[in-house]
Formats: C-alpha cells, structure tokens, sequence
C-alpha cells in the first residue's frame, strides 16, 4: 500500500498542476482578445460588448496594466458574491441546481469527517493488528483505518454506532436538500415569466383515420373533448432528411466564408481539392466550388420541403396542443384521454429548445421494442467493456504494432520510441476511449427514442453511473473485468458478495486517493481554463469572422455537462460515505474536490455557460434516488466487512440499517416526486387569473404561434394557416366528416392546416 510520502508526493504534483491551471486562467481571461471565451454568457444576455482601451494598440489584444495581475484569484470570492436568487434568474434554476449538489457533498462530508477524526480515527490507531502482523508493509495511513483494529475487539462497536450517526445525518441532509429544491422548483415555477410549453401538451401515438388527416383528427378529438380551452396544435413532420440538408450547407457555408475571407486578404483567388476535407483530389478554385455546392444544395432542400410539406407519410403521428390556460394544459397533461391507455398519450411539452426533433419520427410503438434492445446492449457494454479495450491496447504496444505496421519496425527498435510506446500509449488509448464512452451512452439514449434533450441527459447519466458503479468502482476493487466480476459473484452466494467486496475495501484506499486527486482536483481545474474552446474561437475569429454578428456566433459558451458531470460527482459521494467509516484519511480529499468544484462551477454558471433548456431541477429526483443507493451500498460492504471480524453476531447490529434507507427513500419519494413530474392545478389557476388581470388582451395564439414549429421550417416559406377555430362562435365541431354533409364551403373552411 502506499506511504504517506507517496500520497503526499501525489498531491503535490496534482496541486502544482491545478495552480498551474488557475495561474493560466488568472492570466488569460483578463486579456482583451479572450474576454468573448471567459465570460459569453454576459454576451450571450446583451450586458457586455467587446472591450475598448485607449493607448497603445497592444493594449486592445494584451492588457498592459500591471495591477489586474495581482489579483488573479478575485474571481473566487466574485463567483461565490451573487446570492442565490439572482442565480437562478441570471442562470436558470437547472445550473443552481447542478452546483448545489457540491453543496450538498459539503454538508455531509464535512461534519462526518469532524466526527471521523474525533471518534474512528483514535479507535483504528490504538489498534495493533498491522504492528503484529508479520511480512507485512504499511504506512501510518494503514493505521488509521479499520484494518488495524484486532479481530473480535470491542473497538468495532464505534464503527457500528458511528454507522448510524452517519446514516442519519445523510437521511437528514438528503431530505432537507430535497425538500428545499421541490419548494425552489416550486417558486420558480410559480414566477416564471410566459413559455410556450406552460400552455402545451405533447401528444403521441394518435390513431390514423381514414377520412381526415392527422392535423384535422387532432383538432376534432379536442374540440370535443376540450371544447372550451383547446386553442390551436402544431403537427409534427419527419423532417430529418431536411435538417441534415440545412446543417450540410451551413458547414458549406462556413468554408465558402473562409475561402471568401482568405481571398479578400490576399487577392489571389484559393484552390482546394474535391476529395474529402480538400486533402485529395481534384484542384479547382475554392470559391466556384463551394458555391455551386450551396447552389445544388439549396436545389435539394427546395425539393426536400415540397416533399414534407405534401407527403402526408411525412407527418408523423403526434402533435404539440396548445390550449388557452395553464389550467387547462395541466388537466389534460395529467390524465388519460381515450378509453384505451395506449393512444393519445399525453405529457408535457419540453420548452422549444429542448425538443429533440429526430426522435419524433420513430413510430411509438418501436419504442419499446428499442429500450429493450439498449437495455440488453448496455448489460454487455458494461459487462464486456474490457474486450475491446485490450484489443486495442494490444495494437498499442511493441508487438501489436510490428505485426500490424511491418515497416515501423526499424522506428519502433529506437529505445526512446520504445519507451514512449510501452509507457504512455496504451494509457492515451484508454483515455480516448473512455472519452468516447459519453457519446457511446448518449447515442444509445437517442436510440431510445425520448423526445427531449433534458430527458436524454438524464437517461445518459443513468448509463454513466451504471458504468461506473460496475467498471470504476467494483472494477478498482475488485481486479479484472466487470465479466469476471459478475462470474465471482454468480458463484457466490448472494449473502456472501458484500462480504467479499468488503474485504477489498480498506486496501483500495490510496488508490481512490490518488484517483480523487487525478481526475477530480485537476480536472476541475483544468475546466475553468477552457482550452478547447479557446482555440476553436481564436480559429473561427481568424477565418470565418467578418462582422460583429459572425464574431458572436463563433463563441462556444457550452453548458452543463450533466451525463458527464452528475454520475462523476455520484463516485465521490459514494466513495466518501463507504471510506466514511472504514478509512476516514479519504473524506479531507473529497471535501477539497468539492469545495474546489463548487467555486469553479459557480464562475462557470455565472460567466461561461448558455444553458441548453430549462427543467426546473426535474433531475433532482434521479440526483437522491444515486445518492441513497450509495449510502446504501456503504452500509452493506460495511456490513460484510465486520462480518469477518470474528466479533460474532455483533454486527447484525447493522441489519436496520440497510432496511431504514429503503424506507427512507420510499417515504421521499412519496412526499416529494410528484412536485418535479406534475404541476398543481392551483397553481396554474393562481397564474392564469394573475395575467388575465393584467393582461387581457394578450394574444395568446398569436404568441404560440410558431412556439413548435420544426427549426427548420420557422425561416422558410412553409405553408402556415391562420385558421382558428372558435368554439364559442359554433356550436358544431366542423371536421372534414361533417363538411362534407353540408356544402363545399364548410369543407374548405375545415380543411386545416398546422397552426403553428
């Protein structure tokens, strides 16, 4: 096991690497030409331009005044200064949500760590055990965990009492954070300004029938059934082939307003290649060649949106309904519209930008069909997850590449090549792919068939945690693939597996230590600096950029990277509450992740992030339900640790416990689940009588009007009706079969188009 001087040499070279970091970003976002990297959010809301300085014309990329770089670290206490409130209406409540679950760390880690040293730490030191034990190395961190306290000694009864005091305090905690975020939703909802999807319903599965289309089928079904707070719908269109178009010509656009740009500096008129990214083939001017590809595109889209807006297989079964009161969205969101449960599916609309168009297209009953496919596909990724990456480590290392690349072998002969291969390659090839494993995840989640960004986000962090309870933490606990693992645990019985993993525990502190500093205290850090994007925006600003408006554009703000983010902060938690009582030394280091994390997010959210919807914390649920399957977890690998302790039944003492944090999660779930999957009907009535008071004129239709229109439509000439239809002026539901009893006339009044 390692020494205390090799965790402390470890930490010293991960804190130089994250000062390193800060002093980096101390000094590059206070420079005039970066200010568009470090702080697009307050670009993004129109309160900040680009900075102007008088004086040299350096000082207009370089700041030149000496005192700005003495207080490189002020960004610290100006990301913790805004109070909350003013977060949530500068940022979103999503984002305070998202840092609050550092928070939330903070205040169970900090008091269990005080209560850790004072009680555990003197019990596990006094012991003997390793001092006894023959051939046997360790270090004074080894004496401060359980391992040293003798087999069958009386100690253990402060891990047992201390157990609860920790299970107690993180019920108490969760419960409280929870509660607060439901009454923080709550409010937020309560005085949140106008959305579109306050007043809209998604529904899906619409039965076909055979004398009206689905845009007339949807309007008669609730001009029946809603007769008095239906307002208008908006069909939905596979308009997928149409999207790809329009994103294939912008890139094209990018290049032509490159090209157009290299050829106004320089005069001489570029060449590129017709081969793939202008590397092979062809040469021909670079200018004709792209606009003759614009040209043909823009002759194809034409096409493609005729084709959509006639075809009617390229409607899909679905529609965004749209009625005149809040009231009326929450009913008709919140209950079964038609005898049979499995057509007019009802839910609440996602807020437009975070609909995830593609998915409409998938006819709803694949869906199923498709999650028990991922399902089945995620099981083997996980459990499988080590074949591919040894296969590709093996052509990382010597023999690999000499058998694959037969002529390198006079290169690979060198000894520094040799070494460089051997010691970092198949570390950088397990890194690339671990880094490609989020969008492996999210992929899979589209797949799925979830019809919002915010809903793929949290399916894909589900995954995330998933592998990473399997592959990270029982992978580093117990050596070999999670395949091996789950063979160990086939042949065992049951109550024997947190036995088994328990053993293991205390050994693997150091290394979870290490790896806290690695990925944690780094990475963070590494974050805030933000080197990608700044790259990215310094290329786009020197060869795409020609107005103040492309300038804007090329900013990559970013957001939240919840899929990522959640699952990882989920491994510290759990890591703190199973070394909670085992091997207390781990808890300071989570606290300083957290901490250190809180404050950089903080500026993240402040000045950095453009969120890409907003939930209203509707993750919060999923965020408690991972965390009391850790404190879970802790309870039961403590169980099995003290199980072969020779203490004898003594540690059935724990048996409550494991029973208590179902209960525990069952009564929240009860208590507060509903407030972040339904809206109260007394709240939208409460909303809807305050704006009819001071706002009766508002023209509600007019403002939803084009609210779900598919993006690509919304700046086209895509045929749009005006037609609403006025349930007060008639009495009858005018469809196309009725129409065509009474007179030509009534049938082309009735005839409808989308709304939106």
């Amino acid at each position: 096991m390692a020494s205390l001087r090799d965790i402390v040499t470890s930490a010293s070279i991960n804190l130089l690497s994250a000062f390193g970091f800060l002093m980096a970003f101390a000094i590059l976002r206070i420079q005039p030409f970066n200010d568009r990297v470090y702080f697009p959010r307050w670009y993004k809301k129109g309160t900040r331009s680009s900075p102007t300085r008088s004086g040299a014309y350096a000082s207009k990329f370089v700041n030149l005044d000496c005192r700005t770089y003495l207080n490189f670290l002020n960004w610290m206490p100006a990301a913790l200064r805004m109070p909350e409130p003013e977060l949530i209406d500068h940022a979103g409540l999503d984002s305070v949500a998202y840092i609050r679950i550092y928070l939330l760390g903070l205040k169970i880690f900090v008091p269990l760590a005080v209560l850790s040293f004072m009680v555990l730490v003197p019990v596990n030191w006094i012991g003997d055990t390793l001092e006894r034990a023959k051939d046997l190395n360790f270090s004074n961190i080894d004496k401060l965990s359980i391992s040293n306290v003798p087999d069958g000694s009386k100690g253990f009864w402060a891990h047992i009492v201390m157990s609860y005091v920790f299970s107690f305090w993180t019920f108490y905690v969760l419960y409280s954070e929870y509660k607060v975020l439901a009454t923080m939703r709550a409010e937020y909802l309560a005085s949140e300004t106008r959305r579109p999807d306050q007043f809209t319903v998604l529904v899906r599965n619409i039965p076909p029938d055979p004398d009206e289309s689905v845009s007339e089928h949807v309007q008669h079904f609730f001009c029946v059934n809603h007769p008095d707070h239906y307002l208008t719908h908006q069909i939905v269109y596979n308009a997928n082939k149409l999207a790809s178009l329009v994103s294939k010509k912008r890139d094209l656009q990018n290049w032509y307003i490159y090209y157009q740009n290299k050829f106004e500096r320089t005069s001489k008129r570029p060449l590129t290649k017709t081969g793939f990214m202008g590397l092979w083939g062809t040469k021909v001017d670079a200018i004709d060649h792209y606009t003759s590809q614009i040209q043909k595109l823009n002759e194809e889209e034409a096409v493609e949106r005729e084709r959509v807006k006639k075809d009617p297989d390229a409607i899909v079964p679905a529609a965004f309904v749209s009625f005149k009161s809040r009231w009326a969205a929450a009913v008709c969101a919140q209950t079964q519209l038609c005898r049979n449960p499995t057509l007019w599916l009802t839910e609440w609309a996602p807020e437009p930008r975070d609909v995830y168009w593609d998915n409409f297209a998938i006819p709803y009953f694949e869906l199923t069909i498709r999650r028990l496919i991922i399902a089945v596909a995620l099981f083997f990724l996980i459990f499988f997850f080590m074949i591919p990456i040894a296969f590709v480590q093996s052509l990382a290392n010597i023999e690999g590449i000499q058998k694959v690349f037969p002529f390198l072998k006079p290169l690979i002969q060198i000894e520094s090549v040799k070494s460089v291969i051997q010691g970092f390659l198949p570390g950088i090839v397990l890194k690339i792919f671990l880094a490609v494993l989020p969008q492996i995840l999210m992929t899979m989640s589209k797949i799925e068939g979830y019809p919002s960004i915010s809903a793929l986000d949290r399916k894909s962090a589900a995954k995330y945690h998933m592998f990473i309870l399997v592959n990270i933490f029982l992978g580093s606990i117990i050596t070999g693939s999670a395949l091996q693992q789950l063979k160990t645990f086939i042949d065992l019985p049951p109550t024997e597996i947190p036995k088994t993993i328990g053993v293991y525990i205390p050994m693997k502190a150091n290394f979870f230590i290490t790896y806290i500093m690695v990925d944690g205290w780094a990475g963070v850090a590494a974050e805030i600096l933000r080197l990608v994007p700044l790259v990215l925006f310094h290329l786009k600003n020197t060869f795409l950029v020609k107005t103040e408006q492309d300038r804007y554009e090329a900013m990559e703000p970013g957001s939240i990277d919840f899929p990522v983010g959640e699952p990882k902060i989920q491994l510290y938690i759990l890591l703190g509450l199973v070394y909670a009582p085992i091997t207390p030394f781990l808890l300071p280091f989570i606290i300083i992740f957290l901490a250190f994390a809180y404050v950089v997010f903080r500026n993240q959210v402040i000045n950095v992030y453009d969120p890409k919807y907003e939930s209203a914390a509707a993750f919060w649920p999923d965020v408690h339900k991972r965390m009391v399957i850790g404190l879970f977890i802790s309870q039961l690998l403590l169980l099995g640790l003290l199980s072969t302790k020779k203490i004898g039944r003594n540690y059935f003492a724990l048996l409550p416990l494991p029973v208590l944090t179902i209960w525990f999660f069952m009564y929240c779930k009860g208590r507060f689940e509903s407030a972040f999957v339904r809206f109260p009907l007394q709240e939208a009535m409460v909303k809807d009588t305050l704006e009819k008071a001071t706002e009766p004129q508002f023209n509600l239709k007019a403002y939803l009007k084009d609210a779900y229109m598919h993006p690509v439509f919304k700046s086209s000439d895509v045929e749009k009706s005006d037609f609403t239809f006025e349930e007060e002026k008639s009495p009858l539901v005018a469809t196309t079969r009725v129409a065509t009893k009474l007179s030509p006339d009534v049938n082309s009044s009735s005839s409808v188009q989308s709304d939106a």
